[in-house]
């Protein structure tokens, strides 16, 4: 499970699960997610959460920003965005060249975790995660610490959903020393991750995680 130094920030739980070797990469969604199932419930419970307390968006490519309690449902239709403020909470988001965006407050203990394909990037999804977390949590964007995650990039993706996200977080007011990239290409490196685009659309999925610790 891969993590980044940005987000190594007391209270935060976070990783990122890579591509699980064990588990066949020729497969549709539904049945990468079910193969995958047990290998990231185990991530989840390696970084401290109770599994049954994670939560999954449905993804559908829009901009959608859910706030999660713990009495949401465990898959919550219609978002691309799961955001909250209560302790033992797992986000969890799955991509396969998208973006996974972490969103950090660090002043009043408040996350959200995005899923940034190129719909969701030109929508702003992150401009309106972070202008959702100034409602909901008091949230300042000059607070938010943002990390993007693996994903594709030109010159084998023709839009480049890293620069789409940071120009709407410096819009949005987060500093710029406070944008984070791993600079990582899903496609330029399917030993380690799965990529629907170079993988024709039958791969497994990776998944971020992001929680605040009880």
């Amino acid at each position: 499970m891969e993590s980044f130094p940005a987000l190594a920030l007391p209270g935060v739980g976070h990783g990122f699960v890579k591509r699980i070797p064990e588990v066949a990469g020729d497969l549709d969604k539904a049945a990468a997610l079910s193969a995958l199932w047990p290998w990231h419930q185990g991530a989840v419970a390696a970084l401290g959460f109770d599994p049954a307390q994670a939560f999954h968006a449905e993804q559908i490519h829009g901009s959608a920003v859910a706030a999660v309690t713990g009495d949401s449902p465990r898959w919550i239709a219609g978002a691309d965005g799961l955001m909250t403020n209560q302790p033992g909470l797992m986000l969890g988001i799955h991509v396969a060249d998208c973006a996974p965006v972490y969103l950090v407050d660090r002043r009043r203990r408040a996350i959200a975790l995005l899923h940034s394909g190129r719909k969701g990037s030109e929508a702003g999804i992150t401009r309106r995660a972070l202008r959702q977390m100034a409602e909901c949590y008091g949230s300042a964007a000059a607070d938010v610490v943002v990390q993007l995650g693996p994903c594709i990039r030109p010159p084998l993706f023709e839009v480049d959903l890293a620069a789409l996200i940071r120009r709407d977080a410096l819009e949005a007011g987060v500093p710029p020393e406070q944008i984070h990239d791993c600079g990582s290409c899903t496609g330029a490196g399917v030993a380690q991750y799965y990529s629907y685009r170079l993988e024709r659309g039958r791969t497994g999925r990776l998944l971020a995680l992001l929680g605040l610790r009880a």
